[in-house]
């Protein structure tokens, strides 16, 4: 009978280490996920952070430029005053 009862127990302390490392695989499982997004994530931040950085770009260049056309178009137009009221 004794021996019936440390089968029982044996199988038992089997399954119960059986379904721990079932849990165990399955938490390994999320935490590769997990990672996987969070490097997904980490590219796409990288990613926009370049493209707002190119964005400024695109406005300041362009800002700078009609900038220099409108003063050399001003000083333009005082030096064509200045020769007309001569």
């Amino acid at each position: 009978m004794s021996a019936i009862v440390e089968n029982m127990d044996q199988a038992e302390q089997i399954a119960r280490i059986e379904r721990m490392q079932e849990e165990t695989r399955k938490f390994a499982a999320e935490q590769h996920k997990l990672a996987a997004e969070r490097e997904k994530l980490t590219a796409d931040t990288d990613k926009s952070r370049l493209d707002f950085r190119l964005a400024i770009y695109q406005v300041i260049v362009p800002t700078m430029a009609a900038t220099a056309a409108l003063i050399g178009a001003t000083a333009g137009l005082t030096v064509a005053a200045l020769n007309f009221l001569k």
